[in-house]
């Protein structure tokens, strides 16, 4: 006959808790031991950007050279971008000016976020930027991010007397939409100076710098030129695109146009409100150069003021512009806008209807210039002024990057 005492049930009792907690301990040190077999990436480099400003940085586009780096082009098909959280973040490798890493940093001001190069296969990256040579419509160039559109005239176009000014498409996507709208405009024939909700072309150009074109001086004035004859892309990939536009042959006055020949590079990158231009001029005597921004004297509605609203710091080493937009029809689009960045600049002023940034470098300059619109982003004139000193900032105090 068996006993069962309650000394001996109460024994059994803390055998049973005493299994079942070790086959919870069991359990959470396989569950534990999985996850961090998922999480033990081999880290090649760690990259800190420090933010020095005051600025709440978001999509700051950092680019470090592979030579800092110490890895080739060939070693980053096997190698994943990281935050600090284990969140793949998209990158490209340009080859402009040098073979880099790009990518975007998402930084607090005076604070410093960390990102892990780490072994593994990439992720495709969906583009953001695009840029293309358009014969169907008389050779434009036209270029765009995720945040603004763009095009420069082509030789197609000379009969026209076109110049070598910006224009600017306002859009309220971050879709890609050049493409669509030259196709809809040519194929459909439903014009881009229509917004069809994604966007239009209600700003006009004509023999002006438009939205941040380049010029040089003489006389005094700028020597507005004309279309490009060739145009070459530099660089490409899903974030950042860089392409050449050559003028052979750049009208002055006084000067036979055949000695005076430029190159300008463009840089569109994803995120950026602005290009990067750098513009080169080949010219028998030094000369000043500068960029500019027209502000129209009317629009294609009598009853709608243009309300243009101009700002120049030279201190700042900006111009920048607000007024409304109106479509071809007469209907109100909000208002666009404009900037230039020029870190080196000279003197600044207005026009004839232009303001006009002037550089200090000669022959050769850096600058920066894109637009907006109050239907995307930019509500106010306030909020665009407001996002220009943000790109000063950007250009004159970027983020400090350590590689370990």
């Amino acid at each position: 006959m068996v006993v069962f005492s309650p000394t001996s049930a109460n024994n059994r009792n803390k055998r049973r808790v005493s299994f079942n907690y070790y086959m919870m301990k069991k359990t959470l040190f396989i569950l534990l031991a999985i996850l961090l077999a998922g999480c033990s990436d081999t880290v090649v480099k760690t990259i800190t950007v420090t933010n020095p400003s005051d600025d709440y940085r978001e999509h700051e586009a950092v680019s470090l050279p592979l030579s800092d780096l110490h890895e080739t082009i060939d070693n980053f098909s096997n190698l994943i971008l990281k935050d600090e959280e284990g969140n793949e973040l998209p990158y490209q490798l340009v080859t402009y000016p040098e073979s880099a890493l790009l990518f975007f940093a998402t930084t607090k001001a005076h604070f410093s976020s960390r990102y892990m190069l780490v072994k593994g296969e990439p992720q495709a990256v969906k583009p953001l930027v695009h840029a293309r040579f358009v014969p169907e419509r008389k050779d434009d160039f036209a270029w765009e991010n995720n945040l603004a559109a763009y095009r420069m005239y082509g030789p197609a176009l000379a009969p026209e007397n076109p110049s070598n000014g910006v224009d600017l498409w306002l859009k309220c996507t971050d879709e890609l939409i050049v493409d669509s709208f030259y196709y809809r405009e040519h194929e459909l024939h439903l014009p881009y100076h229509v917004n069809y909700g994604k966007g239009l072309d209600c700003y006009k150009v004509a023999h002006t710098p438009g939205c941040g074109g380049w010029f040089p001086m003489a006389g005094g004035k700028p020597q507005i030129g004309c279309q490009y004859d060739r145009w070459e892309i530099v660089d490409e990939g899903p974030l950042s695109v860089t392409f050449r536009l050559y003028y052979d042959h750049y009208p002055l006055a006084d000067l036979d146009s055949t000695k005076v020949k430029a190159t300008m590079t463009i840089t569109c990158t994803a995120y950026q409100q602005l290009c990067k231009a750098e513009v080169c001029v080949t010219h028998p005597e030094e000369m000043e150069l500068g960029a500019g921004i027209f502000m129209h004297t009317a629009t294609s509605n009598p009853d709608i003021p243009l309300a243009g609203a101009p700002q120049l710091c030279v201190n700042g080493g900006y111009i920048a512009y607000a007024e409304n937009a109106v479509s071809d029809a007469g209907e109100a689009q909000g208002r666009n806008y404009a900037a230039v960045v020029m870190p080196e600049m000279n003197r600044c002023y207005a026009e004839d209807n232009t303001l006009i940034a002037i550089s200090e470098e000669k022959q050769s300059m850096t600058y920066w210039f894109g637009g907006g619109w109050s239907e995307w982003q930019y509500p106010t004139d306030s909020d665009w002024f407001s996002k220009v000193g943000y790109n000063v900032r950007l250009v004159r105090e970027p983020s400090v990057i350590t590689i370990e």
